[in-house]
């Protein structure tokens, strides 16, 4: 991984931690309003943590790529797991 480690563990941490509290939530029959809020803070991490992660991808190994085939096969990989997010 060529992202900076220290960064997405931390993001990474913390969104476990998130979903530890969020747990506890549901145990304790929380407010459901008040769940989803943090439901969508721990997406929130997540998606941080993985844009990050696909900078550095892009950054590092697709530009880096030793050959076009190479380059272009990184890119098709990305575009392929970009579709499956936007559906």
């Amino acid at each position: 991984m060529q992202a900076d480690k220290k960064k997405i563990l931390r993001l990474l941490k913390t969104a476990r931690g998130q979903i530890d509290g969020i747990i506890k939530m549901a145990e304790e029959d929380r407010y459901c309003v008040d769940i989803s809020h943090q439901l969508m803070a721990v997406s929130a991490v997540i998606n941080t943590a993985n844009k990050e992660v696909l900078a550095a991808h892009l950054k590092s190994c697709v530009k880096n790529a030793d050959t076009e085939e190479e380059m272009d096969k990184k890119i098709d990989e990305l575009v392929g797991m970009l579709g499956k997010l936007m559906k």
